[in-house]
């Protein structure tokens, strides 16, 4: 039986087409050739910056998964810092291989090269296998991050938005009503003469 060998390493921008790949499902939706472009500015971002790392992890020199790592605070009212393991994916065709434990050990080691005593993941809400996995790690669920497009929330939470001159209207109308109501109790409690 052969052994196939993992290879942790910062990501280049000649990764940014594999990293597509991995990261299909949390990139933007556009053009392929877009995607890459975005992964090439992130990867240029991160290797600009001390406090933040793309790590990939190789399976017998084939890009196998991927995590984006910063260096943040648990919130922005929590200001006790932590690294953000962003989105640690493996590829489906290689998960049992030990790619996941590979990014969460970079993950880890990024912290304690920082000083930084919390780890913090994001994997997606409806992957049963990642929650379970991060679980099995020592992750505790704290929140559930919730997303919606902008003009859905807006219908969502006024529905009705009103138009100029609609809300005098409206209020007409409940004035009206107010006042029937009035009246028609004002007749039940007259006694009959």
């Amino acid at each position: 039986m052969s052994r196939y060998s993992l290879t942790t390493r910062v990501a280049t921008r000649d990764d940014a087409p594999a990293l597509a790949e991995i990261w299909n499902e949390a990139v933007r939706r556009a053009d392929r050739s877009e995607q890459v472009a975005d992964l090439e500015l992130v990867v240029k971002g991160a290797a600009a910056s001390p406090e933040q790392r793309v790590v990939v992890v190789e399976y017998d020199g084939q890009l196998a998964g991927a995590v984006y790592l910063r260096i943040t605070t648990l919130s922005p009212l929590n200001l006790e810092p932590c690294v953000q393991s962003i989105h640690p994916r493996v590829l489906d065709k290689y998960t049992g291989h030990g790619i996941g434990h590979a990014l969460m050990e970079a993950a880890t080691s990024f912290a304690e090269e920082n000083g930084i005593l919390h780890v913090v993941t994001a994997v997606p809400h409806g992957s049963r296998e990642a929650n379970r996995f991060m679980a099995r790690l020592g992750l505790a669920p704290v929140v559930l991050y919730r997303v919606a497009p902008t003009a859905v929330l807006r219908n969502r939470v006024s529905p009705q938005r009103s138009t100029p001159g609609a809300e005098s209207t409206r209020s007409k109308v409940l004035a009206a009503r107010r006042s029937l109501r009035r009246a028609r109790a004002e007749r039940l409690s007259l006694p009959d003469s």
